[in-house]
């Protein structure tokens, strides 16, 4: 029993400031009190903030500094990419600026075969993504089928997001697949990043597919790890 009314007053701490940070009461960058304060406010032994802290950083709430304190992440909010980045960050009121890198009709005989695509016909659009009026945040090489208006893209343009513009060819993303590892950045990347050659960032690689299984995207993203964290599902429950 005594244990059961730790781990609640535990949860009632972890719930009560994921709350305010999820809500922006507590924005990126905040120091929260120190366990004290805390242990005063929410009427709870230091133990039971210390628990609370910890579950909080685990779910990429907050980071703790030895010696400084905790301080609210960037990622205060969940963040899900299934739909792509920019339609993601929006849902969640991050304001980005994207730059088309490239947007052109290329064949990728290597990706047809990997995922036995119909044809190796594909438009390539390469985004640079930033925090408005900040520094950028992402790269992403995203390949979409050479199909109906998809293949007149490049010749168009793209006017707003790609999600849009695939949802209007029929390709809505439900389901797919997606691999995470560090990686290092070359140095023409490293430029447009504006950090050193080297420099250690997420490489994901994420295939999407239709409900029908039909390939919709295959993106491959270099990600700031300063700015995202990754919370990945598996199984019904993530539905």
């Amino acid at each position: 029993m005594f244990g059961q009314v730790l781990k609640l007053k535990h949860e009632r701490v972890v719930e009560q400031l994921a709350r305010e940070i999820r809500g922006g009461r507590l924005a990126r960058g905040t120091q929260l009190p120190g366990e004290h304060a805390l242990a005063i406010r929410f009427d709870v032994s230091r133990n039971t903030v210390r628990q609370a802290l910890t579950e909080l950083s685990r779910r990429g709430l907050i980071e703790t500094r030895s010696g400084k304190g905790s301080f609210v992440t960037f990622d205060g909010r969940t963040i899900d990419d299934r739909l792509g980045w920019s339609r993601a960050l929006a849902e969640q009121g991050v304001p980005t600026t994207v730059r088309v890198l490239r947007l052109e009709l290329v064949h990728e005989p290597e990706l047809a075969e990997r995922f036995d695509l119909p044809s190796a016909e594909c438009v390539a659009v390469d985004r640079l993504r930033s925090l408005d009026g900040g520094s950028a945040i992402s790269i992403e090489r995203s390949r979409i089928p050479a199909v109906g208006p998809l293949r007149d893209l490049p010749e168009r343009g793209l006017t707003g997001s790609l999600y849009t513009a695939l949802r209007a060819a029929g390709l809505i993303p439900t389901q797919g697949e997606e691999w995470v590892e560090l990686a290092e950045v070359a140095p023409p990347d490293a430029q447009l990043l504006d950090c050193a050659a080297g420099k250690l960032f997420l490489r994901t690689r994420r295939l999407s597919r239709d409900a029908r299984g039909e390939f919709v995207e295959h993106v491959e993203s270099l990600l700031d790890p300063a700015r995202f964290r990754l919370h990945l599902r598996f199984g019904e429950a993530s539905e």
